[in-house]
């Protein structure tokens, strides 16, 4: 199954998908950026249930429950470690295995945000090509998941992604 990658300017708490990517720490509480957006329109539950899974291992992905938002469920994506750091090694990791994750789900959609790029301090540009890159290449893979996007909040997100995506096609 070919999956189909979309690039999307938005708010990832208001995507078109089955299920939403938290950019995560390894002992996945939930501070501001995209896992504050969730865990503010989802509820508490969605962070007690994270943590009630962590830690992970930095480059892990775990689901819990969407809370409140109407999603299957939200997936933890650990992109980096309490010194909240990440690098292009634990990006690719991380982002494989959210997807595997989500197809061994059965999930038909996924939303990711910019994993690492905000508190993490990851270039967005770097992020976009990695991000991509192996969604492209699990997609051969793929048994169920057939629709990525990437949603970015705002423009430079948006065009760093949108740019990367064209270089490739999809």
């Amino acid at each position: 199954m070919a999956i189909r990658i979309e690039v999307v300017r938005g708010d990832i708490t208001q995507a078109d998908a089955e299920a939403i990517v938290n950019a995560a720490n390894n002992h996945l509480w939930m501070g501001s950026g995209v896992a504050g957006a969730i865990k503010a329109r989802g509820g508490a539950e969605v962070e007690q249930e994270a943590m009630a899974k962590g830690p992970i291992e930095v480059g892990a992905a775990v689901a819990t429950t969407a809370g409140k938002l109407p999603y299957k469920c939200v997936i933890h994506a650990a992109g980096m470690g309490q010194d909240l750091k990440t690098d292009r090694e634990t990006v690719a990791r991380v982002t494989g295995n959210t997807l595997r994750l989500a197809d061994r789900m059965q999930l038909k959609s996924l939303a990711f945000p910019a994993i690492g790029t905000g508190v993490g301090g990851f270039p967005l540009e770097e992020a976009a090509e990695i991000m991509i890159r192996v969604t492209r290449e699990f997609s051969p893979e793929a048994k169920h998941l057939g629709r990525v996007l990437f949603i970015l909040f705002d423009k430079a997100g948006y065009e760093a992604f949108k740019n990367e995506l064209s270089r490739g096609g999809s």
